[in-house]
């Protein structure tokens, strides 16, 4: 695809421009979409079908402090930059990136703790959701395990990326993810349940096109017999939805039903507070690590 084309095309030709995403990490399927990021000082997302590719746009600011937004825009490809202000700002990015990682890690491994941490409260209160937080604490844990790795968290291909870290104590912690997650449970059957909650889900909380990407990446992946990838991106989906909806979720019990089937969680209370535990114990012993190493 020539990116310049695409300029004119997303009516975003006055700012800096950027191809950020897999296809710029020399890692992407046929699937993948385009992550071209606009920096307008805007806030929302938006997919848009070109030439029969799907492309999310983003919008970017220069001021962002965000490490979480700042990692996405690491070996960001520069595709318009006329008075060279993105160049500067990815030059700043990259002396930074390991500093960036380091404090986006930290920053999941604490999200990870407050949701297993929610998990055992929730269970204890019977609230419907307390399956999910559990969920969440995994992939937050799954983040901060490919960032202490400076790897880019990236759904579609964090299973393969993960499977080729070497076997320390951190990246062990995986086998916890993979077993809280249920990750084994993928089969084609279920995933196709899951993929019709998931985007439904999607439709729901961003209402922005999103349910074009994720159909177009689970018939590659379930085409390609990637079952085990493709739970985990539908369940990573997921999770980012719930996150943009957290503080309101509670008020919204009709959307348990479809998040049962999107999650594929756990019924059994006494294993999800099992795991719940299984995960504050491994959090607590990367933080331990991450501090001895530091002194």
């Amino acid at each position: 695809m020539d990116l310049q084309n695409l300029i004119p095309k997303l009516l975003i030709s006055h700012f800096p421009v950027g191809l950020g995403g897999c296809r710029c990490n020399g890692l992407s399927f046929e699937c993948c979409e385009y992550n071209i990021t606009v920096f307008d000082e805007k806030k929302n997302e938006s997919v848009h079908e070109i030439d029969g590719e799907l492309i999310k746009l983003h919008h970017g600011s220069f001021s962002e402090t965000d490490p979480a937004i700042l990692r996405q825009f690491v070996n960001m490809k520069i595709i318009s930059d006329e008075q060279w202000k993105l160049r500067m700002f990815l030059t700043e990015i990259k002396e930074k990136q390991t500093k960036i990682s380091n404090s986006y890690a930290q920053s999941c491994l604490v999200d990870a703790g407050i949701h297993a941490t929610k998990a055992k409260e929730g269970i204890k209160t019977s609230d419907p959701f307390a399956p999910l937080w559990v969920k969440c604490s995994a992939y937050f844990l799954a983040d901060a395990i490919s960032l202490m790795n400076l790897k880019r968290p990236s759904p579609t291909h964090m299973l393969e990326f993960i499977r080729g870290f070497k076997k320390d104590m951190i990246n062990k912690s995986f086998e916890t993810i993979h077993q809280c997650l249920g990750i084994e449970r993928a089969s084609t059957s279920l995933l196709d349940r899951m993929l019709k909650s998931t985007i439904g889900f999607s439709d729901m909380v961003e209402a922005n096109g999103h349910s074009k990407i994720i159909q177009r990446k689970y018939n590659y992946l379930v085409q390609n017999s990637f079952l085990s990838d493709c739970y985990f991106y539908l369940g990573y989906t997921n999770r980012n939805n719930i996150i943009k909806i957290k503080d309101s979720l509670n008020r919204k019990l009709d959307f348990i039903h479809i998040l049962r089937v999107a999650l594929d969680i756990e019924s059994d209370l006494l294993k999800v507070e099992q795991q719940a535990s299984v995960l504050l114990k491994t959090i607590n012993e990367i933080l331990s690590n991450i501090k001895n190493q530091q002194v």
